[in-house]
């Protein structure tokens, strides 16, 4: 047995039927030229074959001194059949069934008497493709680290016909790492983390309230996103060429994900307004940030910090906007800069805790949100990725709503796209799929405003 790190330990409590606690990606794949219409099937075959699974993809919570969930069992054997599964999409095979199809396999829980992973081979489509969803729970793997584990199961070789599994690749350790922390080591840089934090009060109070370069929670405004959800998900997915969001960075003078963010907020507002729902007060998103250095690229766990981001929904005008989102994020860059590592992480547990005013009766109906909606961009491969010789055509990655928080956008980079996962309460988020098209009219608009 392992003892769980209090982070993960949230992932494990916080979940329920209406919020299930793993992250996922839907992989599109094109078969080599050539291959037959057996192609999926052996692909499947083969990964069955790899039956060698790693320690952290063997565990589950277990009980310890008769309480569950604060540590982690291990099991020697795994059922193979069980956790990787074949599935195939009723004609006429389009994306679209592959969407439904992956909505509800996003919206079930994960069994916690087995290894918390999955992942499904589903054939079918129309266009010859084949595609792979998979989920990992969060208390495993953060976005970071399962998109980095599923990456080194592909190589940029599209000759390379060597199979290669997330379930039995181990992770390298570094020369120079070190043993993992002991449980007093954990509560002492927890208690170090908060008394670190102490000296630093004044200059980000400074930094907040009268510089205001740290946005802070609990001052955005309410909107139809900010409610109790259900535990039924729906799921969208779209690719942009990374040069278009390209020449709008270079134009403006701003970063990639600054483009992001003003993509997703002029999209965002063009949604609420469809909806009749578009508040006064601009919306403001939670972004995650690694704050992973070398010595923790292989580990598992979760090591990240969290910035809040005005997203200028109150503009129509989308240079305002970009200038807004720059604005804004560097004036929380610049105060994380400031901070060692223990102090960002303890900082960012202040700037995103107020999603546990959900757990407040009444509060959601009542309270401000502390924050809008999660906006995520975690890095991926630069080069066209093959699986077997089948080229990776897609890559969206998937991510958890919560109460307060119905909806969710993460995204990647894959080769020369920027992959976009959306995913949303079904009954909170109605016409999830629009969003796709507004995305694409907010880039347009970016566009058009820097030449």
């Amino acid at each position: 047995m392992k003892l769980v790190s209090p982070t993960d330990q949230i992932f494990l409590l916080g979940e329920s039927r209406e919020h299930p606690m793993h992250v996922g990606a839907l992989q599109l794949f094109m078969p080599p030229e050539g291959a037959g219409p057996e192609f999926a099937r052996e692909a499947y075959d083969a990964m069955l074959e790899c039956t060698d699974v790693q320690p952290m993809l063997r565990q589950h919570p277990a009980y310890f001194a008769g309480i569950r969930n604060i540590a982690w069992s291990f099991d020697k054997e795994v059922e193979l059949d069980y956790h990787m599964r074949r599935s195939a999409l009723p004609q006429p095979g389009r994306v679209r069934e592959l969407l439904e199809l992956t909505s509800r396999l996003h919206s079930t829980l994960l069994d916690r008497h087995r290894p918390l992973w999955e992942a499904h081979l589903v054939e079918g489509l129309e266009d010859g493709r084949y595609a792979v969803y998979i989920k990992f729970h969060h208390s495993l793997l953060d976005g970071v680290s399962a998109l980095r584990l599923l990456q080194r199961a592909f190589t940029p070789d599209p000759n390379d016909r060597e199979v290669r599994v997330p379930w039995n690749l181990e992770r390298p350790q570094s020369k120079n790492s070190e043993p993992g922390p002991s449980a007093v080591r954990l509560v002492r840089d927890t208690v170090g983390s908060v008394v670190g934090l102490a000296p630093s009060t004044l200059s980000l109070a400074r930094a907040a309230l009268i510089q205001q370069q740290l946005t802070l929670p609990f001052r955005a405004p309410r909107t139809m996103f900010n409610v109790r959800i259900g535990g039924a998900r729906r799921v969208a997915g779209q690719s942009w060429s990374l040069d278009r969001i390209r020449r709008v960075k270079s134009a403006a003078g701003v970063t990639v994900n600054d483009v992001v963010l003003a993509m997703s907020g002029g999209a965002l507002r063009a949604y609420l307004q469809e909806q009749d729902a578009l508040p006064d007060a601009p919306l403001v998103a939670m972004v995650p940030v690694s704050l992973r250095t070398d010595k923790d690229t292989h580990s598992g766990g979760n090591i990240v910090g969290t910035f809040l981001c005005n997203l200028a929904t109150d503009t129509d005008d989308p240079m305002r906007r970009l200038q807004a989102v720059n604005t804004s994020m560097n004036g929380n860059k610049n105060v994380f800069a400031e901070l060692p590592r223990v102090q960002q992480l303890a900082l960012s547990a202040v700037l995103s805790g107020g999603i546990v005013t959900a757990l407040v009766p009444g509060y959601l109906q009542a309270g401000p949100p502390p924050f809008n909606i999660v906006i995520s961009n975690v890095p991926g491969k630069r080069e066209p990725m093959y699986w077997r010789g089948a080229r990776m055509d897609g890559n969206y990655p998937l991510s958890i709503p919560l109460d307060g928080q119905a909806l969710n956008i993460t995204l990647t980079n894959n080769a020369d796209n920027l992959d976009f996962g959306l995913v949303g309460c079904r009954r909170s988020v109605p016409h999830l799929q629009r969003l796709l098209g507004h995305l694409e009219t907010a880039l347009k608009d970016l566009e058009r405003a820097v030449v």
